[in-house]
């Protein structure tokens, strides 16, 4: 790459995903709202996806009055098979092919022991957090190939690195969801690039169910010594999808303030 390029190539860091197609699935909260709003400002036109179609509206249009991109709302349930099909359809309708796959809706159910999982909790735990980003990743990886390239981003969870007993489906889930990772960054490189934030303990809806003193005394133990705010994630999440990052491919990479790196 000569000075010129290279110079080009930084100077794209501004608006690093202009000119993109994104879709953004969880992306009315937490960390996925992030996303969004941090794709918005870097030039993409975004759409936002969750079973609350009317928290999408709200943010699309906040988004598209304070970074004027395009950003479109829509009602789907990663969980359901049939409905992602459409739901890719609907997107390139509205805003064009989709150029980034955000892999971010996931449920992490409480339950008093693990003999207590009912079958119907574990399904549903695996169809939001697998079933649904294997049926997005399979029907948008094979549409970008044939366009010639694009980026899928899945979220998961370092506890798919240290599972506990209090929260085992969803870490096997995030398991599986790693596993995915590697298997379509193969399958649709080396056009499409497949990656995986390992998100750590984060400020978001989830939180709220956790003891804030427990969570304080296990902190201590992190180098960061707290847990992360959600715009924290956003980072790597532009890195990962963004132009710097084209020689990365199958790779977890964990956002979690050290905490995997903790005794």
């Amino acid at each position: 790459m000569s000075v010129e390029e290279s110079v080009r190539a930084a100077r794209a860091v501004d608006q690093p995903l202009a000119g993109r197609t994104a879709l953004v699935t969880g992306g009315s909260r937490g960390l996925g709202r992030e996303i969004a709003i941090a794709f918005a400002a870097a030039g993409a036109d975004v759409a936002v996806a969750s079973r609350k179609k009317d928290a999408c509206e709200a943010l699309a249009e906040d988004l598209v009055a304070a970074t004027g991109q395009r950003v479109t709302a829509h009602a789907a349930h990663v969980g359901d098979w049939t409905r992602l099909g459409t739901l890719l359809d609907e997107v390139e309708e509205a805003l064009g092919p989709v150029d980034v796959l955000v892999n971010n809706a996931g449920i992490a159910p409480v339950y008093p022991s693990l003999v207590a999982v009912s079958e119907e909790l574990f399904d549903k735990v695996f169809a939001v957090n697998v079933k649904g980003p294997f049926r997005l990743m399979a029907a948008a990886g094979r549409r970008m190939v044939a366009r010639g390239g694009g980026v899928m981003l899945n979220i998961s969870s370092m506890g798919s690195q240290r599972p506990t007993a209090g929260d085992l489906p969803y870490t096997a889930a995030k398991s599986a969801l790693n596993t995915l990772t590697a298997g379509f960054a193969q399958e649709y490189g080396p056009t499409v690039r497949v990656n995986t934030i390992l998100a750590g303990p984060f400020a978001t809806d989830i939180s709220k169910a956790w003891d804030p003193e427990a969570v304080a005394r296990m902190a201590q133990d992190w180098p960061a010594k707290r847990v992360g705010e959600p715009h924290e994630i956003v980072g790597a999440a532009l890195y990962l999808c963004g132009p710097h990052a084209t020689y990365t491919t199958g790779a977890l990479l964990a956002v979690d303030g050290g905490r995997l790196a903790a005794p």
